[in-house]
């Protein structure tokens, strides 16, 4: 009896009302999804010419974005936990501005700095020709944008509660930095660096703002997965059948994300 009361705490039992209503608020809608897919045409919906564009499309801008991000991110993550409290905490703020921030806006936030009239949109334009928005970079573009901080603060908090010591163990047995970085600070994080590297692929894979306003919405060239589906219910693009499809491929896709994650936190059952 004592033990079933320490297992529950003392939280009011009236409280059980709304926090079963908000538990059904966030399950009942993907059910009502599942409940709308037509199981005997699924395969065919997934396989459809546009649904096949836009799924590749995704996956491999997402891929690519991913890969940019671990090359970007890593040394911010790893600069913010070796950082005093003050850097940390203003570098760790502005990483955070993305995640707090509605994805249209930044949208228009690189359209303003890549666009033909943006400051850095003139410089590529006149110096190599280059046009970024509304290409399959833009794409990439806006997925860093919006997936860089997923990576960062995971790692980032992964290296802060690693610590130093091990680092300054090696640093006295003679091992050089690069050494201890490879052979100890990042094999200690690696836990948050492999569920920051995959909420940061989920994040921008499921990408819509941002990449609609930034690249466009163009089939082959722009259309990610979120955008076919967006398009699809507004009455053009693929059927709906097909945007159902994809969007129970989502949820899928972020369930396993979920399990890949949970499976890689430290101390989590196996």
């Amino acid at each position: 009896m004592i033990g079933s009361r320490e297992a529950g705490g003392f939280v009011p039992p009236i409280l059980a009302l709304p926090a079963v209503l908000g538990l059904a608020l966030l399950v009942l809608p993907l059910l009502a999804l599942i409940g709308r897919v037509d199981w005997t045409t699924l395969w065919a919906d997934i396989t459809a010419p546009a649904a096949l564009s836009a799924l590749g499309l995704s996956l491999g801008t997402g891929l690519v974005a991913t890969a940019c991000c671990v090359v970007l991110g890593v040394p911010l993550a790893l600069v913010i936990a070796r950082s005093g409290p003050r850097a940390s905490a203003v570098l760790r703020a502005i990483v955070t501005i993305p995640l707090v921030l509605p994805p249209m806006v930044g949208g228009v936030a690189l359209l303003f700095l890549l666009g033909r009239s943006g400051p850095l949109g003139t410089l590529l334009d006149q110096w190599w020709g280059l046009r970024i928005p509304f290409t399959t970079p833009a794409v990439v573009l806006a997925q860093i944008f919006v997936a860089l901080p997923f990576l960062v603060l995971a790692l980032e908090g992964s290296m802060r509660t690693a610590g130093v010591d091990y680092e300054r163990t090696a640093a006295t047995l003679g091992a050089r930095r690069w050494t201890i970085l490879r052979r100890v600070t990042l094999p200690l994080a690696m836990p948050g660096l492999v569920a920051g590297v995959i909420l940061c692929f989920a994040r921008a894979i499921g990408e819509f703002g941002a990449t609609a306003l930034f690249a466009g919405n163009a089939p082959g060239v722009t259309q990610t997965m979120p955008l076919a589906i967006y398009t699809a219910f507004n009455g053009s693009g693929v059927d709906q059948g097909t945007a159902v499809a994809l969007s129970l491929l989502l949820l899928v896709t972020a369930i396993a994300v979920l399990l890949l994650v949970r499976a890689w936190r430290p101390g989590a059952p196996r």
